[in-house]
């Protein structure tokens, strides 16, 4: 009888937590379309408003050629090509972008933005994936028990000087929180703000996106035309590091 009531409980939580799970997706699908929605329609209408313009302005081109045109451009910037400029742009596969991409194909990031075009290329991509996402995975949980480590002795060290448990552990937490927060979600949002012209919020929103592993593609690092001076290199450092950054908060966190 006791077995039949635990199974009966396990039951009824597996279906509390579908229906609180399919309701959570039914909320934010809703609240998404009415934040942007309205917005989405506004930029399409702008940008049937400029076309018209340009055939206005340009009568020697129809309609048809004009979407053609479109399409040719479309195609483009799917394959990583930016329309803009001319032919001697920097290239989308230098040494330090194909670095930034095969980090977030082991981190299962996948930005969107970077993707291989050609057959040899996306075959090596799924092998890669199938070796390298395992390989990350150990490496995060290596590193992770490394920190753990140096942690409990760090803790231990403060005990030894403050020997009231509950103080140390406020302190410990309290000084976890500042030094993620500034590391994580205040010094990025700053940098990236300088470097590549965007908001702080712009900022703080890539940053949580990358380290989270969600990947939007709609925001990244550099956005503007590459250079090989030192601050650009410096950035495309430190966001090639924030993947395994988010990847490790994700491996190491447990709770209790």
């Amino acid at each position: 009888m006791a077995r039949f009531q635990s199974l009966r409980v396990k039951a009824d939580w597996a279906v509390l937590l579908i229906v609180a799970h399919f309701t959570y997706l039914l909320v934010g699908a809703a609240i998404f379309q009415i934040l942007e929605r309205e917005a989405e329609s506004n930029n399409r209408n702008h940008f049937q408003v400029e076309k018209l313009n340009f055939l206005s302005n340009y009568t020697c081109l129809d309609r048809q050629a004009l979407e053609k045109f479109v399409q040719v451009i479309l195609d483009a910037w799917e394959k990583g090509v930016n329309p803009s400029g001319n032919s001697t742009n920097p290239s989308n596969w230098d040494f330090s972008s194909s670095f930034f991409f095969a980090g977030t194909v082991v981190t299962t990031i996948g930005y969107g933005n970077l993707s291989p075009s050609t057959v040899s290329g996306q075959v090596f991509c799924v092998f890669y994936a199938l070796c390298g996402i395992p390989l990350n995975l150990v490496f995060l949980k290596q590193l992770g028990k490394c920190l753990t480590i140096h942690l409990g002795r760090l803790e231990k060290g403060m005990f030894s000087v403050v020997p009231h448990k509950k103080m140390v552990e406020a302190v410990a937490v309290g000084l976890f929180f500042i030094t993620g927060s500034l590391v994580f979600l205040v010094i990025p949002p700053l940098l990236f703000s300088y470097v590549e012209g965007w908001t702080f919020g712009e900022g703080f929103y890539f940053s949580f996106i990358t380290l989270s592993t969600i990947g939007f593609g709609d925001y990244v690092v550099p956005t503007r035309a590459r250079s090989t001076s030192p601050c650009t290199g410096a950035l495309q450092a430190y966001g090639s590091s924030l993947p395994w950054l988010g990847s490790l908060l994700s491996s190491t966190w447990e709770p209790e």
